[in-house]
């Protein structure tokens, strides 16, 4: 990374948003990360990407193998600024890249033999997937889960909506996560990398001041 460039950006910033942006990178983890696969309702997925904003999960992955979708910026609420997304064309592409990373695949479902939340070991990396809304999880998540989690639930309706069921979970395991002594916090290098991605994004035509800053650099 450029650094004379970053500190040149940061410039353009006021004082309160830098602050604000070394508070909530202070927050932020990759100890948990989220996966969608084929979400049909795309309010759904959007909403997944803000609370993963909202309990300072950095990145969100969304498998489209079966169907296509954008994020709807207006239900992400501007979200799509802070969360880093990851698109990927299958979902066995995607297994692989979280178990690459060192995460353990949980599947979350109201059947099987899952575990409840409360009883989730939040000191493991872990990657957690949502299902369609009406048919859960494929059967090749199922097959290759390290483990399953449900919510519990005392009603007669067995599922949530997916965006509900990503928001008590998330609030559940970092809430626990931050009372361990799991070093979850990003690198100095990772809230580098970061800062400089939102500081381009918060800047108005960032594209053409970089551009500009360049060329008169080289003059």
């Amino acid at each position: 990374m450029d650094l004379q460039l970053f500190e040149y950006l940061q410039t353009l910033l006021t004082e309160r948003r830098k602050d604000l942006f070394k508070k909530v990178l202070a927050q932020r983890t990759r100890h948990f990360t989220v996966v969608t696969e084929d979400v049909y309702q795309l309010h759904n997925t959007s909403a997944v990407m803000r609370t993963c904003d909202i309990f300072g999960i950095q990145d969100l992955h969304v498998v489209e193998e079966l169907e296509s979708k954008r994020i709807d910026k207006e239900i992400a609420m501007g979200a799509q600024k802070w969360v880093n997304l990851y698109r990927y064309d299958t979902i066995k592409d995607c297994i692989s890249e979280m178990k690459k990373k060192g995460y353990q695949v949980i599947a979350t479902t109201p059947h099987n033999d899952s575990s409840l939340l409360q009883d989730f070991d939040v000191t493991k990396k872990s990657a957690f997937f949502f299902g369609k809304e009406n048919d859960g999880l494929s059967d090749v998540v199922m097959q290759q889960a390290d483990a399953f989690l449900k919510i519990p639930m005392y009603g007669f309706t067995e599922s949530l909506n997916i965006s509900v069921s990503a928001a008590i979970i998330l609030q559940h395991v970092v809430t626990k996560l931050k009372e361990t002594k799991v070093n979850w916090q990003l690198s100095e290098a990772e809230k580098l990398e970061i800062e400089m991605i939102w500081t381009q994004k918060t800047i108005k035509s960032s594209t053409e001041i970089i551009e500009r800053y360049y060329k008169e650099k080289n003059l």
